[in-house]
């Protein structure tokens, strides 16, 4: 159904709505997404579904975060739809700053923003960060109160807590946006909802309830009342923005599309804007649209709809489709710079490729990383002095670690650098990237996290507490300074503290910032490991390798109790006698290893140190493995 909304040739699709839900991680986007779709017939009665089908990566699965944007779309023909089918786009993005790209990408396919706030930690760093967005670019915002049914909610604390964080953005926003409406801003419809019950209301609830209303009908209302349908000008032609990319088994590469206007055809020669802002004709050789969560052919797609379409080989985030004929291409999507660095080279070590079928060449780690650069905009890949190794940039330690775990499952074998910040020259002076961090913790923590911050260079900004036993605590901190931050704050707070983070800007370098105050265990020559070796050397080091676990020189076997490195043998065995047998070996007296995970490892490694990475091992390993040219470059640096 069209309609004429001026004499301009504006027309509205109000058979369509594009909305993104936007949330901090763990405050329930996709299990809300899984209850729109089953309560609007996208799943058969009899088909079992999963919980989080959105989240369809094993790593999305395995560490409970969205990584990579998604659309899915929902059917709705309730009471709000007033007799017609409408079809609603639904964006699924990342709830963790380090992915900011990918929220970046999916506002530019909406018209409308679903922020999902939990209804007991409120609004955290990523919400600020997100919201920021979406009012920057002027788009509509439903605020939804979610998990209302949690035992420690506190509806309307996190009400007020929200409407002050929009109040504070829209102020810090009106410079840059001078046309803000900010009466529209604030006037924010507000939705209370179960995810996980797939139900809402527009009825405020008791603090630990459900909503009163059995389904998410007056979510859907909200939608439809406050989303804009797509507006285009019927006169203008055809220009379809890439912002997303997939592919398929049969049909190669797919570019996902939010068409402006005109009409895309199946068949149909376009001419392709490039980034580098060459034209090129090509053929669309199949269409596809959204149905449910499969893809389905289409003949053609008009202004607003989100499609698919394959046939262009080599097509790029932020370039468009236009018309052949009158080609005009749509402004490129900018996405803030990385923040952190780290090299990623091909392994070599002394147990490189070890492992059967394993990818062990400088030029599968090249493709690997120029193919990531295709789907990832967040991204840089920059060469460095040696041709097996390149500096990988991205937006936070995470994002860096997800890319070589993916790459790790992927049979890949690595050497990974420990991550750097990307700094900026301003007037002469070096300046580092900051980060605003959020902490929730038990009051009993406060000492520990306080001076924990205060070694890192982090300084308190802000500080509430709900009366609830919990405090919050806001710090601006450089963004190195977070760097192994994670598990050392696990560690205080014995697991039970939250903390955020997202990019506060530049400011002049902080200084020196002391990481770990233990030095490492370093095998001093190659062999196998003897509990022998390490019964007679766990008093003055805990180990990360196993007894009978290949080592070699210049391998980190363990965390040294003092400051400095100590080189051991870790291979020593028994002296054999008449007497005593090889096998009376005991591994009673042994106290477990610690197995580091590869953020772990990451986080571990000092300057010198780097991660090496294999399908099957993480093993931790000094830059320069031989003791003695160890020793020179140490020498060389102090003297430096």
């Amino acid at each position: 159904m069209e309609k004429d909304t001026t004499s301009m040739a504006i027309a509205s699709r109000e058979d369509l709505r594009n909305v993104a839900i936007v949330a901090h991680v763990d405050h329930g986007k996709t299990t809300l997404v899984d209850a729109m779709l089953k309560q609007t017939g996208a799943f058969s009665d009899h088909g079992e579904t999963d919980d989080r089908v959105m989240d369809s990566g094993e790593l999305e699965r395995e560490k409970g975060i969205t990584i990579l944007a998604k659309n899915t779309t929902v059917f709705y023909n309730g009471p709000s739809a007033k007799g017609h089918d409408v079809t609603i786009n639904v964006i699924d993005t990342p709830g963790h700053a380090d992915f900011g790209g990918e929220v970046e990408r999916g506002l530019s396919m909406v018209d409308g923003v679903v922020l999902l706030v939990d209804a007991s930690e409120g609004p955290l760093p990523q919400t600020r960060f997100v919201l920021r967005k979406a009012l920057a670019a002027k788009k509509p915002v439903i605020l939804v109160v979610n998990k209302t049914d949690r035992p420690d909610a506190r509806i309307e604390g996190v009400i007020s807590d929200s409407m002050d964080l929009l109040l504070g953005l829209a102020g810090d926003l009106a410079d840059e946006v001078p046309d803000l409406d900010l009466d529209s801003v604030l006037d924010v419809p507000v939705v209370f909802a179960s995810g996980k019950a797939g139900r809402a209301s527009r009825e405020q609830p008791a603090d630990g309830t459900l909503p009163d209303n059995e389904d998410l009908e007056p979510l859907f209302a909200a939608i439809m009342e406050h989303v804009p349908a797509p507006t285009y000008d019927t006169d203008e032609v055809l220009q379809a923005h890439v912002t997303n990319l997939d592919a398929s088994p049969f049909l190669g590469r797919l570019a996902l599309l939010r068409i402006y206007s005109g009409t895309l055809k199946k068949g149909q020669h376009v001419a392709w804007a490039k980034t580098d802002g060459s034209l090129q004709n090509v053929k669309i050789t199949e269409l596809l649209a959204t149905k449910g969560l499969a893809r389905v052919p289409a003949e053609e797609a008009g202004p607003g709809e989100i499609v698919a379409v394959a046939g262009i080989e080599n097509i790029m985030i932020g370039e468009t489709l236009t018309d052949a004929d009158n080609p005009k291409p749509l402004p490129l999507i900018t996405v803030d710079d990385p923040a952190i660095s780290m090299t990623i080279g091909i392994n070599t070590s002394p147990l490189a490729g070890r492992v059967k079928g394993a990818k062990v060449t400088a030029r599968q780690v090249k493709d690997r990383l120029d193919r990531e650069l295709i789907g990832n905009v967040s991204l840089k890949v920059l060469p460095t002095e040696r041709p097996d190794a390149w500096e990988v940039q991205g937006r936070g330690e995470l994002a860096l670690a997800i890319l070589v775990e993916q790459m790790r499952r992927e049979n890949f074998e690595l050497t990974v650098g420990k991550p750097q910040v990307v700094t900026k020259t301003v007037d002469g002076k070096v300046h580092e990237p900051m980060e605003e961090m959020t902490i929730d913790t038990p009051e009993e923590y406060l000492g520990a996290i306080t001076q924990l911050m205060a070694a890192r260079k982090g300084r308190m900004t802000e500080m509430t507490n709900h009366g609830s036993g919990w405090i919050r605590m806001q710090f601006v901190v450089p963004a190195r300074g977070l760097i192994g931050f994670r598990t050392k704050f696990l560690t205080e707070t014995r697991g039970a503290g939250i903390a955020s983070s997202i990019a506060a800007g530049y400011e002049p370098w902080a200084g020196p910032i002391e990481y770990r105050l233990n030095g490492s265990i370093v095998s001093d020559r190659a062999g196998v490991a003897t509990p022998f070796a390490m019964i007679n050397l766990q008093e003055r080091c805990s180990f990360f390798v196993k007894p009978t676990q290949e080592v070699y020189e210049g391998m980190i076997v363990g965390e040294n109790s003092r400051a400095d490195d100590m080189d051991v043998n870790v291979t020593k065995e028994k002296k054999l006698t008449n007497m005593r047998s090889a096998s009376a070996d005991n591994f009673e007296g042994l106290t477990p290893p610690r197995i580091l995970t590869l953020e772990e490892s990451l986080e571990f490694a000092r300057e010198d140190e780097c991660v090496e990475v294999t399908p099957e091992a993480i093993r931790i390993r000094k830059v320069v493995l031989d003791a003695n040219s160890r020793m020179k470059v140490a020498r060389q640096r102090a003297r430096a």
